[in-house]
This record gives C-alpha cells, structure tokens and sequence, in this order.
C-alpha cells in the first residue's frame, strides 16, 4: 500500500490528507463533550431533585434563586451541546471533502496511470493476458485501493484518536471499570488480527475467480454467432453457471469470515456493556450519599456508558480497516505487479531525430521468432522497396506476411541494421516516428462502437467532412454509409458488427486514407470484398498515392498483379521477387498460384484475367 506508485499520490496529496486528519482528530475530541455535558445535566437535576424532596419534606418551596441558577445551567448546557453538535457537523463535512475526496483523486490518477502503462506494454505481455483480467486491475482493485485510502484511513485514525480520548476519559471516571472493560477489548482486536490473515489470502482468491468469470463472459459476449452457429448454448451457459457458482463460493466464504468478525464483535460489544451496567450501578450505589464529593454518580455512569458506546465505533472501525486495509493489500500488490511489467518495446539511447522520412523501406538478412516461440517465423528476409512504389506480398496463410508488417511497425524488436526506413535504422527511430510514418489497415479490422465518422477520421484529432467523404469515396464505402438512416453519424455495434466484412474493410481502408501517410500497409484489407470493388480501390490508391508507399498483402492474383513489384513469401522466406509478368515467366510457385486460382475461378463461374 506504500510502495513507489502508491507513495507520489500520498505526497502529491499530502495536504489534503492531513487537514482531514486533523480536523477528524478534533472532532473526536469534540464529539466526547457530549456524553460529559449529558452527564452533568443529570447530575445537576438529580441534585436539584434531591434538593426538592428535602425541602419538601420540612414543608419549605426551592428558592427562586435556586431554580434561576438550575435553569441557567441547564440553558448553559444545552447551548454548548448545540455548539458541539454544530462543530461536529461542519467538521464532518470538511473531513470528508478531505479525506474521501483525496480518496477519490488518489483513484482518479492510478486509474490514468494504468491505462498509459497498458498502452505502452507489447504484444508479448496481451498474448497471454486475458481483458477479463484486465478490467479486475481498473473496476475491483482500484476501488479496494481507494476505499483504504478513504474509508479506511477515517476508521483507523478514529480507531486510534477517538479509542484513546474515550479510554482516558473513561479512566478519570472510574480506572477499575475501565481495567474490567481493557481486558476483552485487547482480546477482541488481537482475534480480528488473526482473523484478518486469513481474509487476505481469501479476497486474493476472490479476485481471482472474478477475473476467471470475466474472461469467460467478455469471450462468450465476443464470440456469440459462433456459439450460435455451432449450437454450444447450453455448453457455455453450463460452464459460466460453474465459474459463477465457484465465484458465488469464494465471495460466501469471505463474507462469512466478515460475518463472524462482526458477530464477535457485537457480542463482545454487548457483554461488555452489560459488565458496565452491572459493576457500575454497584459503584454508583456505594458513592450514594458521597455525591457532592466527587465521585461516581449517575452522571458519571451515565457518561461512562455514552463514552463506551462511542467506543464500540472505533472497535468496530479497526475490524473494519483490517478488513478494508487486507483487501487493498492484495489489490495493491497486484496493481504493482501490473505497472511493473516493463514494456518491451521502448526507444533507445541512441536515437536518430529525422524531420522528414523517406517512404522506402530496406529489409536486410531479417530472421525473427517471438519471444515465446523458439521456431523462426522468418527466415533471412531480404528486400527493397523504392519510394513511391506499390508493392504486393503474396504468400499461404501462416507464411509469415503479418509478422513481417508487425515487425516495420515496431510492435516487436528486431535486431539492429535489419529494417531501414528512409535510409534509417528502425531500432534508431523514435517509435512515434515510425509509426506516424506508416498507415496500416489489419486483418481483423478492428472498428469502434462509435459513429463511422469518428471511425474514419479516428487517426487525427480533427477533421473535416469534406476529408471524411473523400476518404470514404476512395475506400469505396461512400454509397453504403449513405444509405444507412443516419449516415456517417451510424452508430456502430462493438467490434462494428452491425456492418458486414466487405463494409468493415473498406471503413478501415478509409481510416488510413484520412492519415494520409507516407507509407500505407493494407493486410489482406480487400479480401471480403468482389473483384470489382477490389479493382475500384486499387485504381483509386494509384490516383491517390502518387509519390507514396502503397504495400498490399493478399492471397489473390487479382489484387497484386497491377503492381510494381511482388514478394512472394513462403515458410518465413522469400522465394521470388519481380512483376506479375516476370513471375510468371521465373517462378513456378508463383505459376502454381495463378493456375490454382484460375481453376478455382472457373469452378465458380467467373472470370480470371491474368
């Protein structure tokens, strides 16, 4: 709870944090006026009660100045408890604009400071790291985290401050009582402390089984037409009723071992009142006809009792904080675990300030693997692409064409002098540099649950229509969104699945055309689309590319035979390099492709002009 990432918002808020315990120790010490004003007041009218009957008794009415100097006491009384009551409530008010509200910043900057950190961290750490996972970080540990810096931190100061004033005062009372009432207190707190090691290792589990549970259901959410497709409804609703039940078992029994905490303490609580009624009513009847000397009275038992009862909260808060501050321990190591995880893919010491890049790229002797693979994935890489040149990589699914693409825009390391950029080694460029450079369209064409405007002009922050429908021209969507009721202000579903694959393409192709990039990557980006609306947005990249960098990964001829330049990539490597014409005359594998997919084309009826 203390450590580096926790300690700079603590100092940031320093300030805050201590006039909220300041004020809140105050009004601890303010607030035990009450039970001492209550018991003055009976005190002062058991003794005018007493003065009463006595005088009644000889026959004799109380003096006028004796009821004037009662009744003045009494008004003097209440209007210091009305001051009391008034203190307390505007100090309660600052406390908690203090304290919670620090709370609440404290929350506020982790929360920004892990979604930065999430964005810097590579490929490599999202393999193996579920969103489910993810979320637990920002919704459950945080709030845990913000509700001991809170809550937490307001129940251990009362516990501490408010215990203290009310044990002093109550041992000015009476010293034996408090020793009698000292001794279950301490045994009470030490079981909590026990009771509290056990309830750590209990919401770690618990956190645990969260993150299984919304893995599970973010996955099923995600994947629903293949659930329905393949008819496994009643296969994945079994499956979350179990995690939901082992959920359901891991938060039971850690409310259970809460449950017994309050019920321990509720018990405790009560016995020991009853001890305070019992052996103070004893001690009041022994001062009985010692009262003007001082000592125990029915004020004082009266007081006494009011000083344990504000007693209990503090009891009660300090079980309550070792619960809170167990639960914020296990979030908070996780949340350190989580921005511990150094990024993999940062800038060099010795980098390379370029004003303006080139669009040609070099690849020289290039081999990689992923850092959890041992198999290479390339194999000695080797090519050239001019600036201003549309170039097509060919090759078999799994061949090695996206990790290549990944590889140009650093989301992996690469050894250095392997990729060039502009004449530049890549490991020497900044990475926004690089990335600035290159517009790239994916394979999975990832679109927001946002308006296809803000879809197409996301790669900058501001925009015009115009810039918007000429993109969307180009990518030959435009007809498609005007036909939609409310245009380019369409809603899309998550992921864009309220449009089809051919439409998810072609807004992502429009995307990258409003960056306007000095090299564009198009992965495999035409691929559900018809031939004809393929040929349209190649034509319309030759008008708009001019002097620029265009690559095209496909499977079909028929989207790289128009080009400068193919390279065929097979098993990691390349095996030819040339134009459709060339290939066609040197390279059986490319031979072998066009004949393949020629057959493939008649089969289905149309035409394949090669």
């Amino acid at each position: 709870m203390f450590n580096k990432y926790f300690r700079k918002y603590i100092y940031k808020y320093a300030v805050f944090l201590l006039i909220g315990i300041f004020v809140l120790i105050v009004i601890d010490y303010v607030q035990l006026r009450v039970p001492r004003i209550i018991g003055q007041v009976i005190d002062l009218l058991s003794e005018y009660g007493k003065l009463v009957d006595s005088l009644a008794e000889q026959g004799l009415s109380v003096p006028v100045e004796e009821v004037a100097r009662v009744q003045s006491l009494v008004t003097s009384n209440v209007q210091s408890l009305i001051i009391v009551v008034l203190i307390v409530a505007v100090g309660r008010v600052i406390w908690r604009l203090a304290l919670f509200g620090t709370s609440r910043k404290i929350e506020y900057g982790l929360r920004n400071e892990m979604f930065y950190h999430a964005t810097t961290l590579g490929q490599d750490y999202y393999s193996h790291q579920k969103v489910g996972g993810m979320m637990t970080y920002f919704i459950n540990d945080l709030n845990a985290v913000r509700m001991a810096f809170g809550p937490g931190l307001m129940m251990l100061v009362d516990s501490i401050f408010l215990g203290a004033f009310a044990i002093i005062r109550m041992y000015t009372l009476n010293p034996n009582l408090t020793y009698i009432i000292t001794i279950p207190i301490a045994a009470l707190v030490v079981g909590m402390v026990i009771i509290n090691r056990s309830m750590r290792a209990q919401f770690r589990i618990r956190q645990e089984k969260f993150r299984d549970l919304s893995d599970y259901t973010q996955e099923d959410f995600s994947g629903l037409s293949v659930i329905k497709a393949y008819v496994r409804e009643a296969y994945e609703i079994a499956t979350f009723k179990r995690l939901s039940q082992e959920l359901y078992d891991s938060n039971m029994k850690f409310f259970k071992r809460s449950l017994w905490v309050q019920l321990i303490t509720t018990i405790a609580i009560n016995l020991v009142v009853v001890t305070i009624i019992g052996f103070g009513a004893l001690a009041v009847v022994r001062t009985i006809g010692a009262a003007n000397n001082g000592e125990f009275t029915v004020g004082s038992l009266t007081e006494f009792i009011s000083l344990f009862s504000a007693l209990t909260w503090p009891t009660m808060a300090l079980a309550r904080f070792l619960s809170l501050f167990s639960q914020a321990q296990a979030s908070g190591q996780r949340i350190k675990e989580f921005l511990d995880t150094k990024p993999t893919v940062v800038d060099g010491d010795d980098l390379i300030e370029v004003e303006d890049l080139s669009p040609a790229i070099k690849v020289e002797n290039l081999s990689f693997n992923y850092p959890d693979g041992e198999e290479k994935v390339l194999k000695d890489i080797t090519f050239e692409i001019k600036s201003g040149e549309m170039v097509g990589i060919l090759g078999k699914t799994g061949s090695g064409k996206t990790t290549l693409v990944d590889l140009m825009l650093r989301v992996y390391n690469v050894d250095e002098n392997k990729i060039f950029l502009g004449g530049h080694d890549i490991m020497r460029l900044p990475i926004k540099k690089v990335r600035d450079t290159i517009g790239y369209v994916p394979q999975d064409n990832f679109l927001f649950s946002d308006t296809i405007k803000n879809n197409i002009g996301f790669s900058r922050d501001s925009f015009t229509d115009e810039e918007i429908i000429d993109s969307a021209k180009f990518a030959d969507i435009y007809e498609n969104v005007v036909d939609f009721k409310e245009g380019f202000q369409t809603v899309l579903g998550e992921r864009g699945v309220t449009v089809s694959g051919g439409q998810k393409q072609r807004i992502s192709i429009a995307r990258a055309l409003t960056k306007n990039p000095d090299i564009l990557i198009l992965d495999d980006s035409v691929s559900a689309v018809d031939t004809k609306t393929e040929e349209t947005i190649i034509n319309n990249l030759y008008k708009l590319r001019k002097n620029k960098t265009t690559i095209l990964i496909a499977h079909r001829i028929s989207t790289v035979k128009d080009l400068d330049k193919i390279i065929i990539i097979d098993e990691g490597e390349i095996v030819a390099i040339g134009s459709h014409k060339e290939l066609m005359k040197k390279s059986p594998f490319y031979q072998e492709i066009v004949k393949r997919q020629t057959l493939e084309e008649k089969v289905m009826g149309g035409e394949y002009n090669v």
